[in-house]
C-alpha cells in the first residue's frame, strides 16, 4: 500500500505524461495531428482511393471540369487530377519527410559530439555548420539540377545537408548544459566514453526539442519542393508532385477559367504544412518546462 502511493504520484507527474498532457490539451495540434494521420492514410490507400492511373494520358478528356467521373477534373493531358493529387501526395510528404529526418539525425550527431567533446572539435563542427548557412539552399539546388539533373533523390540529399545546422546548434547548445550536470559528472568519473555519454544521456535528454525542430523542418522542407517543383527544379513529370501540379497555373487564363487545375494541389500544400506547424508548436509547447501544469 505505501509503495503504490509513494510511485502513483511520481508516475503521473513524470516529464513524459506531463508533456503528453499538455499537448492533449492543445485542439490544434491535435486537428493538426489527426489531419496529417489523413493525408498519410488516404496516400497509402491511393489504388484504393483514386480507382485511376494518375500518369494515364487520355486526349479525349482534355481539361474536363470536375465530374462524377473525374472528381477533380482532368489536367491538360486528360490525367485524373484527384489520383495525381493523392499520389503527389506520397512524393511530397516522402522527400519532406526524408530530408527533415537526415537533417535532424545528422544535426543531433554532430551537436551532440561537439557539445560533449568541447574544444578544436566544437569550433571545428560549428564553423561547417556556418559555413552551410551561408549558402542559400535555393541556390544549390538550382546548381546540383544543372549538374545532376533535378530528382526527388536529389531534393533529398541537398535539404538535409542545407538543414542540418538548425537542429546542430539546439544539441549543441543542450548538451553544453547537459555535460556539466551531476550524474553526467558521476558516469564520467566512473568510467564511462564520450560516446557512453552521448547515447545514454545526451541524446535522449534532447528527443523532445529535437522532435520539435523536425516538424518545423518538415513544413519547410514541403513548401521549398513545392517551389522547386514549380520552377522545374524538383520532381519532374510524369511522377506528380504537388509543386509540379502547380505549373499549369502559370497561365493567367487556367487561372480564372479551371480553377480545378491549381486549386487542389494549392490547398494539400498549404494545409499540410498548416497542419505541420500546428503539430510542431504543440510539441513546443508540451515540452516547455514553463508550461501550465
Amino acid at each position: 500500500m505505501t509503495t503504490t502511493a509513494l510511485t502513483t504520484p511520481v508516475a503521473r507527474r513524470s516529464p513524459a505524461r506531463l508533456a503528453l498532457r499538455r499537448f492533449l490539451r492543445n485542439r490544434m495540434a491535435l486537428a493538426g495531428a489527426a489531419f496529417l494521420l489523413l493525408i498519410v492514410l488516404v496516400a497509402l490507400c491511393a489504388p484504393m482511393v483514386t480507382g485511376h492511373n494518375p500518369n494515364a494520358v487520355d486526349l479525349a478528356a482534355f481539361r474536363r471540369p470536375p465530374s462524377g467521373e473525374h472528381l477533380l477534373g482532368t489536367d491538360s493531358s486528360g490525367r485524373d487530377v484527384f489520383a495525381r493529387l493523392v499520389y503527389a501526395g506520397r512524393v511530397s510528404l516522402l522527400v519532406g519527410l526524408a530530408a527533415s529526418l537526415a537533417a535532424v539525425l545528422i544535426g543531433t550527431l554532430l551537436g551532440a559530439v561537439a557539445g560533449v567533446a568541447g574544444g578544436a572539435l566544437d569550433a571545428l563542427v560549428m564553423r561547417a555548420a556556418d559555413v552551410v548557412l551561408s549558402f542559400p539552399s535555393l541556390v544549390v539546388v538550382v546548381v546540383l539540377a544543372g549538374i545532376l539533373g533535378p530528382s526527388a533523390p536529389m531534393l533529398v540529399v541537398v535539404f538535409a545537408a542545407c538543414n542540418w545546422p538548425t537542429a546542430c546548434r539546439v544539441v549543441r547548445g543542450l548538451a553544453l548544459s547537459l555535460r556539466e550536470q551531476e550524474y553526467v559528472q558521476a558516469a564520467r568519473a566512473f568510467g564511462a566514453g564520450r560516446a557512453s555519454i552521448i547515447t545514454r544521456h545526451v541524446v535522449p535528454a534532447v528527443l523532445a526539442q529535437v522532435a520539435v525542430v523536425g516538424t518545423l523542418l518538415v513544413a519547410q522542407t514541403i513548401l521549398l519542393e513545392a517551389v522547386l517543383s514549380f520552377l522545374g527544379l524538383g520532381v519532374q513529370a510524369p511522377q506528380a508532385s504537388w509543386g509540379n501540379m502547380l505549373t499549369d497555373a502559370q497561365n493567367l487564363t487556367l487561372i480564372r477559367t479551371m480553377p480545378w487545375l491549381w486549386v487542389p494541389p494549392g490547398l494539400a500544400i498549404a494545409l499540410t504544412v498548416l497542419a505541420v506547424n500546428f503539430v510542431g508548436d504543440g510539441l513546443r509547447d508540451a515540452v516547455d518546462p514553463r508550461g501550465v501544469r
